[in-house]
C-alpha cells in the first residue's frame, strides 16, 4: 500500500456510550480511530434536584436550559416512570432552551418543544442568547457537575433567578485501556488527538503523568495535530502549554472532525 494513501488515525476519547456513533462519524469523514475513552458518565442526585423537578411540575419554571442530550436523560432517570409523560408535559409549558442542535435532537425526540437555541453552542452563547429576556425570571437547569459557571453567574447577572442541579458528573477511568492510550500516543501512531471537554483534557495528561509520561506526551502532541471542541477546552490545553491547532465555529463533534479533517488536507 502507497503510505501516501494511509488514513488519518484520530484518538477519541469520549465516553463509552458515544463511541459507536462517534467511530462510525469519524470513519464517514475516512479516519481510522482509535476509541478509548478517558472520561466517564455517573449519575448524581444532588439537594436542588427535587426542587428542580417541583418548579417545573407546578409551573414555576418560566426557562429550563439543558445544556447537554445527557442532562435530559440523566433527568428523566431520577423520575418515577409513572410520572415521566406528566413531567415532558410541564416542561412543554414552560420555555424549552437547548444549548445546541444534538441537545436539541434529543429534547424534540422525547416529544419536548425547544423554543430557542444560541447561535453560540456555549454558556457564554447561552448568557447572550436570553440575557435580554429573562429579568426577574424563573430560570432551572439540569447539568454535569462540571458544567461552566459562567451560565450561572452571567444569567443571574442579567437578572434571573437560576435554580441549578446537577444531575451527572463525569470520572476519569483509569486501567489497561487507558495505558494503551498513552503508550500508542507515545509509539506516534495517532495523526489528531480530539479533545471534547477539559475533563477529558485532565484526564489525558493525568493518565500519563501516572506513567511518568508527562513530558514526553506534550512533544508528541506539539507534533501531532491538536483538536478542541471549544474555547473553554482549547483554554484547559493552554494550561498544559499544548498548542491547539483547530477549534471548529460550531461546538459540536461532527464539527470537530470536518476541520481537523480539512486542516490535515491543507498540510
Amino acid at each position: 500500500m502507497d503510505p501516501t494513501d494511509r488514513k488519518p488515525v484520530i484518538a477519541i476519547m469520549r465516553p463509552q456510550g458515544y463511541m459507536e456513533g462517534s467511530r462510525k462519524l469519524a470513519e464517514s469523514f475516512g479516519f481510522e480511530v482509535v476509541a478509548i475513552p478517558m472520561i466517564e458518565l455517573e449519575a448524581m442526585k444532588d439537594e436542588y434536584f427535587d426542587t428542580f423537578t417541583e418548579n417545573v411540575f407546578s409551573g414555576r419554571s418560566d426557562y429550563v436550559i439543558f445544556t447537554s442530550a445527557n442532562g435530559i436523560d440523566f433527568t428523566l432517570e431520577k423520575i418515577a416512570e409513572e410520572r415521566r409523560d406528566e413531567f415532558i408535559e410541564a416542561l412543554n409549558s414552560t420555555k424549552v432552551i437547548a444549548i445546541g442542535p444534538t441537545t436539541r435532537k434529543q429534547l424534540e425526540k422525547l416529544g419536548i418543544d425547544v423554543m430557542g437555541m444560541p447561535g453560540v453552542y456555549s454558556s457564554e452563547g447561552l448568557v447572550e442568547f436570553l440575557c435580554p429576556d429573562v429579568k426577574d425570571k424563573n430560570i432551572d437547569t439540569a447539568r454535569s457537575a462540571y458544567g461552566s459557571i459562567l451560565l450561572i453567574s452571567g444569567l443571574r447577572e442579567c437578572g434571573a433567578n437560576v435554580l441549578e442541579t446537577k444531575v451527572y458528573t463525569l470520572t476519569m477511568p483509569k486501567g489497561p485501556l487507558q495505558e494503551e492510550l498513552i503508550t500508542r500516543s507515545l509509539r506516534k501512531e495517532i495523526d489528531v488527538f480530539a479533545f471534547t471537554s477539559s475533563m477529558m483534557v485532565r484526564s489525558f495528561f493525568d493518565q500519563a503523568g501516572s506513567m511518568g509520561a508527562g513530558e514526553q506526551i506534550r512533544e508528541v502532541l506539539a507534533e501531532s495535530l491538536v483538536a478542541a471542541i471549544g474555547i473553554p477546552t482549547a483554554n484547559t490545553l493552554k494550561e498544559y502549554d499544548v498548542e491547539v491547532n483547530v477549534t471548529p465555529d460550531e461546538y459540536t463533534f461532527k464539527e470537530i472532525l470536518r476541520v481537523a479533517k480539512a486542516a490535515l488536507e491543507n498540510k
